[in-house]
């Protein structure tokens, strides 16, 4: 009888102790608190750049030689025609110069006759053996010295008349007059600006975009370009080049945007706004906290809804400016947790904490 009691009480004991081990591995995990973020795509809408219209082409005007500028008969606002004289100065030492050369020319000319008579001279002479070779040969040397000079006199000449056509600078092209660098009465170095003339007829706008801007920035990239001064007036228009370096002091980066035929409202010079155009896809962007990345793929763990547990999610992102861009796997409204991303597992209870700006 004491015997089955013993065995009886051992019995239970090893029912008890196994049921507490039971209870112990089957402990609720604790739920870990985490931040996050609702994932919402960028407002491109409320995007705005200043700008200013300005030409696509537009040429510097300047003297190839040093002189003192005479006459300057274009200011700014004036329409140019093709070949039309923009500025002259002093021809007094270029036209001297032209007539130095043409003496040069004359005088080598003239030494050209008498070695060529020398010369002939000598061949009559030789045929009586009144003369030697030696003479002979010297004659034909100094008339062939004397050609070379003639050609190299020549070639003074052309270029000493090319810098006389130096005096005057034309315009390459028609258009309008937006700068003047010099006045009548200034001595301009070669290559110095004089006058600036532009192309009204192809006109782009001019805009500088910082870091921040929702959209990543990529020729073709459609804006919607308005007057400042009349918002109503408005053109399509696309970006044409993106400057591949940022300003050192602004750190904002020069982008052009081809019009598309603007009307004439825009003239050179206008102030304008530039928005994103209404046909960009929503943005979705993420922090460099929020995304895991292992063997080559990109992951993020996303907050199921109403359980509050985490799941990872492989996704597709591209890096531009400003950080990560999703291309792909997730959808607007996702709750993305942006902190501790290394240490979750799937399918464990979360806590939210609080939101977190991408």
């Amino acid at each position: 009888m004491k015997i089955q009691v013993a065995m009886i009480t051992a019995v239970l004991a090893s029912t008890l102790l196994l049921a507490g081990c039971q209870q112990e591995t089957k402990a609720p995990e604790p739920v870990r608190p985490v931040l996050s973020m609702l994932l919402e795509p960028n407002r491109t809408d409320s995007a705005v750049a200043i700008g200013v219209v300005e030409p696509r082409y537009k040429t510097n005007l300047g003297f190839r030689v040093l002189g003192r500028l005479t006459s300057r008969p274009v200011y700014v606002g004036d329409l140019v025609s093709e070949g039309q004289i923009v500025g002259t100065i002093d021809p007094t030492a270029l036209d001297l110069a032209v007539r130095a050369a043409k003496a040069q020319l004359a005088k080598a000319q003239a030494q050209l006759a008498t070695t060529r008579a020398a010369e002939e001279r000598q061949r009559t002479l030789i045929t009586s053996d009144a003369t030697t070779r030696q003479m002979l040969d010297n004659a034909e040397q100094a008339r062939a010295g004397a050609e070379a000079t003639v050609a190299q006199e020549q070639a003074n000449l052309t270029k000493a008349i090319e810098q006389l056509g130096y005096a005057q600078i034309k315009a390459g092209f028609g258009g309008v007059v937006t700068a003047v660098g010099a006045e009548v009465g200034q001595v301009v170095s070669p290559g110095q600006s004089v006058v600036t003339v532009a192309r009204p007829d192809i006109r782009e706008a001019v805009v500088d975009i910082g870091e921040d801007f929702p959209a990543p920035l990529e020729v073709g990239l459609p804006f919607t370009v308005s007057l400042q001064l009349l918002p109503a007036v408005q053109v399509e228009g696309r970006i044409r080049e993106i400057a591949p370096q940022a300003d050192a002091l602004t750190r904002l980066r020069r982008v052009r945007i081809a019009l598309d035929t603007p009307p004439e409202s825009f003239r050179l010079g206008a102030t304008i706004t530039a928005k994103l155009g209404k046909d960009q896809s929503p943005i979705l962007r993420l922090p460099a906290s929020a995304v895991l990345a292992e063997d080559g793929a990109i992951f993020v763990w996303v907050v199921d809804q109403p359980a509050n547990t985490v799941s990872r999610h492989r996704i597709d992102v591209a890096v531009d400016q400003t950080g990560f861009r999703v291309t792909g796997g997730l959808a607007p409204g996702a709750r993305v947790v942006t902190a501790g991303v290394h240490s979750l597992k799937s399918g464990q209870h979360v806590r939210i904490e609080q939101d977190q700006e991408p």
